[in-house]
């Protein structure tokens, strides 16, 4: 196959981790002489890289896969070829499902597979049958170890992989299907990748796994570290001014990082912390490993190790067995919890796990009513910390440009969406902005001059 330059659309759904993965891919498809661009019309390849969280996952790439083939059908009328590959969580769970229902797609590969790319790519373009390809095995390797050094810039705010897979096997989730059991990279390994950001302009970095602070890698010493080490670790590093990580699970919250929060000025004071139920009894039913309690307590502790923290969270309505007991547990947690974001879903069975076998199923119109009124609450809750944001100075990295025009756009400490007239120098910066108006998903603002600052207390 010609190295001369090739056009490679990747379209990502789903979670960061899936957003890091179509990076790599990109990376380890360039020696062949794909470059990415925004499209899908005239590439050479099309990826889509799926996730199977959300409910009609696989309907949609079915759906994504019929808009996508007339490209590949112009393609073929110019006398070209277009290859068409689904990929990460979705193609792990569907893969032959997915070849014998859609001819046009010429590859299916897990997310343990990337690495392995190349070589799938040079089967799928070859002359003599062109086989279709299905990857979707778990290898004893590790899929970092094999993956090259990465290129591509992420700029001012980047994301690096540490953790992979979950041990929890929630009864609702498939990730320990799609994604696998819990791997670890070293410390040493995530510096140097780390390094790698940092030459390509990385201020911030948002530490990624599917159970983060399941985190368990090597040492710079040998031994275990924690996800506390890392960020220990990261922190040293000059250039970087702020840091991140996610989706946490509560059961991994250990005094270690909780420590850290209250130690390192450079971790953000948000934390995203899923907990899906208020209630016990369905914590239980859905395998969570922890009760509502143990959920309080860790916010107890947080708060007192950082005074300022915020809190998101993931709650799953209507789950089989829920009564309207349940339903108030919930929102009793909410309450109490008082978060500054959350999102909120209604169950849907996934194939495969055991809560699509639970009896007890809600019906439709009990779920929407009670997503409804969680939804309301969560709502007025972010609003309503939003607009304690009024008047006061946040420090903003403004990592991209604005719908309108002069108009730029970043993130708070709090991860607050905050716009601000503001002119290009400023971009990729982390500048005062005094919040000026607190709507119910973003805040705005005014740059703040240096003579404009309050002075100092004496």
């Amino acid at each position: 196959m010609s190295k001369a330059n090739k056009k490679l659309f990747i379209k990502t759904w789903g979670c960061q981790m899936n957003v890091y993965d179509s990076r790599r891919m990109a990376d380890v498809l360039r020696p062949l002489g794909y470059e990415e661009v925004d499209g899908p019309e005239d590439a050479d390849m099309i990826i889509m890289n799926t996730c199977h969280i959300r409910e009609k996952a696989t309907d949609k790439v079915f759906s994504e896969i019929g808009r996508l083939r007339e490209h590949k059908k112009a393609k073929e009328q110019k006398g070209g070829r277009m290859l068409m590959a689904v990929a990460g969580c979705v193609a792990q769970a569907e893969g032959d499902f997915i070849l014998e229902r859609a001819p046009e797609i010429d590859m299916v590969f897990g997310p343990q597979t990337y690495h392995e790319l190349p070589e799938m790519v040079l089967k799928a373009s070859g002359m003599i049958g062109r086989p279709r390809i299905v990857n979707t095995d778990f290898p004893p390797e590790s899929k970092f170890d094999l993956l090259p050094e990465e290129n591509a810039s992420q700029g001012v705010c980047a994301f690096l992989s540490v953790q992979e897979g979950c041990d929890k096997f929630c009864t609702f989730c498939v990730v320990p299907y799609t994604r696998g059991s819990e791997f670890s990279r070293s410390i040493k390994e995530i510096m140097e990748e780390a390094k790698i950001l940092i030459e390509a302009g990385a201020k911030e970095i948002t530490l990624l796994g599917q159970n983060v602070n399941a985190y368990h890698g090597e040492g710079l010493n040998g031994g275990q570290a924690d996800l506390a080490d890392v960020i220990y670790e990261i922190s040293k590093f000059p250039e970087i001014e702020r840091i991140r990580y996610s989706t946490s699970h509560p059961r991994d919250m250990d005094d270690h990082l909780i420590e850290a929060h209250g130690e390192i000025e450079k971790l953000m004071p948000f934390l995203h912390l899923p907990v899906q139920s208020g209630s016990d009894k369905i914590l239980k039913s859905m395998n969570r490993k922890h009760g509502r309690d143990l959920f309080f307590e860790i916010i107890e502790k947080l708060r007192a190790s950082r005074k300022d923290i915020v809190f998101s969270s993931d709650f799953i309505v209507g789950f089989p067995g829920e009564t309207q007991q349940d339903h108030e547990d919930t929102l009793d947690l909410v309450r109490r919890t008082n978060f500054a974001s959350a999102y909120s879903f209604k169950y849907s069975p996934r194939p495969g796990t055991p809560a699509a076998n639970m009896q007890g199923l809600i019906r439709e119109d009990i779920k929407s009513e009670r997503l409804q009124e969680l939804q309301a609450l969560i709502n007025e809750q972010q609003y309503a910390y939003n607009q304690t944001c009024l008047g006061q100075i946040l420090p903003v990295l403004l990592d991209r440009k604005g719908h309108k025009t002069g108009q730029l756009m970043g993130r708070s400490p709090y991860n607050h969406s905050v716009h601000v007239t503001a002119p290009d120098r400023l971009l990729n910066q982390i500048v005062d902005i005094r919040i000026t108006h607190a709507a119910p998903n973003s805040l705005s603002g005014e740059v703040v001059l240096v003579e404009d600052m309050p002075e100092a207390a004496e």
